[in-house]
C-alpha cells in the first residue's frame, strides 16, 4: 500500500490553515497544522514528509523558521508561500534551502503537485521519470457528470455547483471544471457539455442562415441585439442536454506520454481528452493540467 504523505502546514491565518487542511485531506494527504514558526518546530517530531510554510508571520517569520528546520531536519523539503509583491523574499528562501515557493493565491492542483514533487525529490531512490497522463488527470470520480436525458437547466445548476462547491479564500483557489461529462443510464460517457455549447444553443438559427450577397456587409444595430440574450436563455431552459452537447472528447490511454496528450489537443483542437484505463473511462486530462506540469518542469530544471 502506498504511504500517505504527511504535510505540516504552517500559517498564522486560522481560516487559511483550516481551509487548506480540509482540501488536502480530501485529496488524500495527512495534514497537521501549526500557527507559528515556534509551533512548527515543536511539531517536527510528528515526522512530516513536507512542510508548507508562510513567509510572513508575526514573531518567528518564515525565513527564520526555515533556517531552524534546516538545522533540525536538513533533508525535509519546505515549500514557501508568499504574498503579492514578496517574490524577492521567496527567491531568498530558495538560497536558504527551500525546495520551492508558490505565490498566494495558489491553485490547489499546483500545490498538490508541488507536494508530490517534493516527496519524490526527497526520496533519492525514486527515479524522477516523466509523468504519464494518468498521473496528472482529474479522476472521473472528481469530475461532474450528468445524464443525457436531463434538461439544460439541470446542466446549468450542476455546472454552477462545480464552481461554487470549491473551497476558496483570498489565498487559495480550487477551480471548477468548465464542462460536464454526459452519461447514459448505464453511466457510460456519451458526450460533453461545455459553456461554449450552451452559448451556441443561445444563437437563433437565422443568425447563421445564408444571406443574400447584398446583405453580407450588414452590421446589426444595438437595438437588434436588445433582449436577445434573455429570450435565448428562456428558450433553451427546458431543452435536453442531448440538444446541446458535443460528442465525447477523443480518448487517450492513461499510460500514454504527456507529449502525446499535448499533440492530440493541439492538432485535434481539443481542450480536454477522455482518459481510459483497461478500456474504461478513468478521468479527464485538461489543457490546464498540462500547463501545471509545464510550470513544474521549468521550475525544477
Amino acid at each position: 500500500m502506498k504511504k500517505q504523505i504527511k504535510i505540516l502546514m504552517v500559517d498564522d491565518e486560522k481560516r487559511f490553515r483550516e481551509t487548506t487542511k480540509k482540501i488536502l485531506v480530501k485529496k488524500g494527504f495527512d495534514t497537521i497544522l501549526a500557527e507559528s514558526g515556534e509551533d512548527a518546530l515543536a511539531k517536527l517530531g510528528d515526522n512530516p514528509d513536507v512542510v508548507i510554510l508562510d513567509i510572513k508571520m508575526p514573531g518567528m517569520d518564515g525565513h527564520e523558521t526555515l533556517k531552524q528546520i534546516r538545522k533540525k531536519r536538513p533533508e525535509l523539503p519546505v515549500i514557501m508561500l508568499t504574498g503579492h509583491g514578496d517574490k524577492p523574499s521567496a527567491r531568498d528562501a530558495l538560497v536558504e534551502g527551500a525546495f520551492d515557493y508558490l505565490g498566494k493565491p495558489c491553485d490547489i492542483n499546483l500545490l498538490t503537485e508541488k507536494i508530490k514533487e517534493a516527496c519524490s525529490f526527497k526520496d533519492k531512490s525514486v527515479v524522477r521519470n516523466e509523468s504519464k497522463v494518468m498521473d496528472v488527470m482529474i479522476s472521473i470520480a472528481d469530475y461532474t457528470t450528468i445524464e443525457e436525458t436531463k434538461s439544460l437547466q439541470d446542466a446549468i445548476d450542476a455546472l454552477k455547483k462545480s464552481f461554487t462547491s470549491k473551497i476558496a479564500t483570498n489565498s487559495l483557489m480550487e477551480t471548477g471544471h468548465r464542462s460536464i461529462l454526459v452519461v447514459d443510464l448505464q453511466g457510460e460517457v456519451t458526450g460533453i457539455l461545455t459553456i461554449r455549447d450552451m452559448l451556441d444553443m443561445l444563437m437563433p438559427g437565422y443568425l447563421s442562415a445564408p444571406r443574400p450577397s447584398l446583405a453580407d456587409s450588414i452590421e446589426y444595430s444595438p437595438m437588434f441585439w436588445s433582449g436577445m440574450f434573455t429570450l435565448g436563455i428562456r428558450d433553451m431552459k427546458n431543452k435536453t442536454i442531448r440538444d446541446a452537447m458535443s460528442p465525447s472528447p477523443i480518448s487517450i490511454d492513461g499510460r500514454a506520454n504527456l507529449m502525446e496528450a499535448a499533440y492530440r489537443m493541439v492538432y485535434a483542437n481539443e481542450r480536454r481528452l477522455l482518459v481510459t484505463l483497461a478500456g474504461k473511462t478513468a478521468g479527464i486530462i485538461r489543457e490546464q493540467d498540462l500547463f501545471f506540469e509545464m510550470e513544474k518542469i521549468l521550475n525544477r530544471d
